[in-house]
């Protein structure tokens, strides 16, 4: 048999297991979730104001550290990162019509937070080496009716921080850091999602840490953080015994993690760092193995961050290569190798073609809230939908728990494809059809 023609073509498949999916929940983890059951306690939050409004002793041991552990004077528990994103943008005092600037390449949810109070989403191009936004375009995007910039530190690097708070600073805006899949990256130093007004992380399964679901946000102001303490619960029904006078977004939710996820998620941040670190040596690997093949460039990481790995990029440089990203994606997948062709151009979705929230009539854009016709038109953000269209594909590496002999069959997957490139260009119509 030749073991260089490709699988596709009728060749042996390169790799041939099924690799260890990703499960960093261990004893501690289950011995914590038991003494929590045992207890009878698996919520303690009241919706009123009282010593109970902040949660039951795990849910209060958890955030008190994550606080320590990010190096910020607040977090606070939820129990989604979706609802975190929620609170973040209540909690800056987003007023309905704000415009907030968000990335396009993200996970919907960093767009429908704004949207949740009736403020709108501006999209901003991304940078084509960090997929994160790209602070030119920010400030092109900026108008008289800009209130925040939700930055996304996508696939485990920081955002340009320095520059993007810059902005901030010079325009008078708030920010709001969606780390989501980076938790345990740093930037000059300090954590990522701790540099903005306010930040977070997701607790989410397929994370570096996981609760099954969750979310944290992280900040140094405190009014800010009573405020996300609010919107998680019931807030509403708690300012006027609490004092609070300020009403702005004082619509209540109930956003509140419980105490064996919070139990759980004590034990998972003592083993962030190795979790980092581990996926740090393999990627690097995997760098090293594919370094040479024509055509690809894998992860640029900036000199002053460290990358965390959520997802491993890749971008085809279709000139040099001369053959279709869907040709390459098909021989990689038919060789074992579990690439996406994707990730989200989210300007794109129905949504915000049709500009179709809140009911049938348009809302809130055909609303005198919205103070401009705003455009979520192809071509606005040209690098993100260049990338989507036609040249990234990734790997999700958060997905399994590889070893060394893992990476080394998707480096040996990888140069296979590489050495088969005009033989797949010659039978491309074969390879569209599978």
């Amino acid at each position: 048999m030749d073991t260089q023609k490709l699988a596709l073509f009728g060749g042996p498949k390169t790799i041939q297991i099924e690799f260890k999916r990703y499960n960093p929940l261990g004893h501690e983890e289950v011995q914590a979730a038991k003494e929590v059951i045992e207890s009878g306690v698996l919520s303690q939050f009241l919706g009123v104001w009282h010593a109970d409004f902040y949660g039951g002793p795990k849910v209060q041991e958890f955030e008190r550290q994550c606080a320590k552990y990010f190096g910020v004077k607040h977090a606070v528990t939820v129990n989604s990162w979706t609802s975190g994103l929620i609170a973040a943008v209540g909690a800056i005092g987003i007023e309905p019509g704000d415009e907030v600037i968000v990335t396009p390449w993200t996970m919907s949810a960093s767009a429908t937070a704004i949207l949740h109070w009736n403020a709108i989403p501006v999209f901003a191009d991304i940078d084509p080496e960090t997929f994160n936004l790209c602070p030119k375009s920010v400030e092109a995007n900026i108008t008289p009716y800009t209130k925040a910039i939700m930055v996304v530190d996508i696939f485990g690097q920081s955002a340009d921080m320095d520059e993007l708070m810059a902005i901030a600073e010079k325009h008078g805006l708030k920010v709001i850091s969606d780390t989501a899949q980076a938790p345990g990256a740093l930037y000059k130093g300090k954590h990522a999602g701790t540099l903005a007004h306010v930040g977070g992380y997701s607790l989410n399964y397929h994370k570096h840490i996981h609760t099954g679901e969750g979310g944290i946000i992280v900040t140094n102001d405190d009014g800010i953080a009573e405020r996300l303490q609010l919107i998680r619960n019931h807030a509403e029904v708690v300012v006027g015994d609490k004092g609070v006078t300020n009403l702005s977004n004082m619509i209540g939710h109930n956003f509140r993690l419980g105490e064996i996820e919070c139990a759980m998620g004590i034990e998972q941040l003592k083993k962030l760092g190795d979790f980092v670190e581990s996926r740090q040596i393999l990627a690097n690997r995997l760098t090293e193995g594919l370094k040479g093949l024509r055509g690809l460039r894998t992860p640029v990481v900036k000199a002053d961050r460290t990358h965390v790995y959520y997802v491993y990029p890749l971008i085809l440089d279709l000139e040099e290569l001369d053959v279709s990203r869907d040709h390459i994606h098909t021989a990689l997948q038919a060789e074992g190798v579990t690439v996406s062709k994707r990730y989200q151009n989210i300007h794109l979705l129905p949504m915000y073609q049709k500009k179709q929230a809140y009911g049938s009539n348009g809302f809130p854009w055909t609303s005198d809230i919205c103070h401009r016709d705003v455009s979520y038109s192809k071509g606005i953000c040209p690098v993100a939908e260049e990338l989507n269209d036609s040249t990234y594909i990734g790997f999700g590496m958060c997905v399994y728990d590889l070893t060394d002999k893992d990476v080394d069959l998707i480096v040996t997957a990888f140069h296979k494809v590489w050495a088969n490139l005009d033989v797949l260009k010659l039978n491309g119509s074969v390879a569209n059809k599978v």
